[in-house]
């Protein structure tokens, strides 16, 4: 029978991407020239099976042999047999709160996490929408015995003393029962002139330090678990405080970690740590208050897990697909394996009563992207911008990103060469030092490759957006 699809021999891959650096190709480009789908190029480079024109119009483009690059096509039925669905009632619940057991993928970066607390501290951040807050609920719910996490989520909050009293309050559940959570009640009384038996903090409390320090003894001194105090949105709610404010509660939180040595913390948030702390130097901060701090970057799915959790989705949703680990493996890729977008796009789904194809996997992703509704609220991807980057940086990140989502992936000295046309983009270091801060923040990353160094947008999703929104 002759074969309807060829995959790559993984050999091979080497001389793939020789060809595509060489070729100055990413991708995304390989694909639009061709004029075939992103999923198949995916597909073709990641040894999966591939229609077997595309396969042979892929090799003729990066200049191999197809019949000797190519091997036997790969039985997916055998694969789909692995994936045992969890429940009948898997559903998408886009930007939804996530039960900790329909949480998939994550469970060796949560061994990795737990293994590292033992040692210190973490700053866990990440892109937002690749689930860094279903992780850390997650770890909350499925702790190791011996670990006593307390989860607060921080971005409403706008000065210490609320702060605090979140903390107290989260402390107090795991301390009333032992009736011995003593030290800050003590100190509240003392300050009303009579005893203190409420939940929140009386109007006299703005020794927020104070407070802060007894309710951490409470916790050492009544608990024989290690402590790990999980914030996120930490830097949200710092870029809420005043300068002062933001630098004394982590002074304060770094001297807590140095006096309880056995006091763990996890400041996690979309909003780098690293524009609060730039901010508060400009203002005149001199001091490094989280390089005690093991910092982890959280990271969309790996495909294999993006596609059992779309699998769950799809069976969960009664989505109609004449080969569902195929259609899922290409809604994954299409997002980046990003679960938030994951949980939209099958949302989109559920009311169409059409098959799912490529092609309407690709115009579904286009007509959410261009919505004015911003239902993935991709918006921010711009907003951010102007929120964190000053004046003088602006116009070389928006000039930086307008060259990178248009273009295969670019070496400096030919973006410089873009850059140096425009009349406020003419300082070499700064257009270094901005491309340094879009990394951190996300929107881009360095690749090596036989023509030296590389920039290029870190998902196809976000340069998809950025051609939509500035109308390229």
């Amino acid at each position: 029978m002759a074969r309807s699809s060829l995959q790559l021999n993984s050999e091979w891959i080497p001389k793939v991407e020789e060809s595509l650096a060489i070729k100055q190709l990413t991708q995304r480009s390989l694909a639009e020239r061709l004029e075939i789908s992103r999923s198949s190029v995916s597909k073709f480079v990641n040894c999966k099976p591939v229609a077997l024109n595309a396969f042979i119009r892929l090799c003729q483009e990066l200049d191999l042999d197809w019949k000797i690059a190519s091997q036997p096509e790969r039985e997916w039925n055998d694969h789909i047999e692995s994936f045992k669905f969890k429940q009948e009632e898997f559903k998408a619940n886009p930007g939804g709160q996530v039960p900790p057991d329909e949480v998939i993928g994550r469970e060796e970066l949560i061994a990795n996490l737990w293994e590292r607390l033992r040692q210190q501290s973490l700053i866990f951040s990440g892109e937002r929408r690749i689930g860094k807050s279903s992780i850390l609920k997650k770890m909350t719910a499925e702790a190791p015995v011996d670990m006593l996490p307390i989860y607060r989520d921080l971005e409403g909050l706008r000065t210490p003393i609320e702060f605090v009293e979140a903390v107290w309050q989260d402390t107090e559940t795991y301390l009333r029962e032992s009736g011995k959570a003593k030290r800050v009640r003590e100190y509240l009384s003392e300050l009303t002139g009579s005893y203190f038996d409420g939940y929140q903090f009386p109007e006299s409390a703005v020794h927020w330090k104070i407070l802060l320090t007894k309710t951490i003894e409470d916790l050492v001194t009544l608990q024989d678990k290690q402590i790990v105090l999980i914030w996120d949105e930490m830097p949200h709610m710092l870029g809420n405080f005043s300068d002062r404010d933001a630098m004394e509660v982590l002074d304060t939180l770094r001297s807590l970690r140095q006096t309880y040595p056995d006091v763990r913390m996890i400041f996690s948030g979309s909003i780098g740590l690293h524009h609060i702390i730039k901010n508060l130097q400009k203002a005149g901060y001199s001091n490094d208050p989280t390089n005690d701090m093991y910092p982890i970057d959280g990271q969309p799915l790996d495909l294999d897990a993006a596609t059992k959790l779309t699998l769950y989705l799809l069976e969960g949703e009664e989505i109609p697909a004449t080969n569902l680990l195929q259609t899922a493996e290409d809604i994954a890729l299409a997002v980046d394996c990003i679960p938030f977008y994951i949980h939209h796009l099958i949302n989109q789904f559920k009311a169409s009563e059409d098959e799912i194809t490529a092609e309407k996997i690709s115009d579904t992703i286009n007509e959410c992207l261009r919505s004015p509704l911003n239902l993935w609220k991709m918006d921010h991807y711009r907003e951010r911008i102007d929120n964190y980057y000053n004046e003088v940086q602006k116009p070389y990140a928006l000039e930086i990103l307008d060259i990178l989502s248009i273009n295969p992936p670019t070496s400096f000295s030919r973006l410089w060469q873009y850059l140096k046309s425009e009349p406020e983009t003419k300082d070499k270091e700064m257009a270094r030092t901005v491309l340094r801060l879009l990394i951190k923040d996300y929107y881009l990353l360095q690749e090596d490759n036989l023509l030296g160094n590389m920039y290029t947008f870190r998902y196809q999703l976000v340069q998809r957006y950025w051609q939509i929104s500035r109308g390229w």
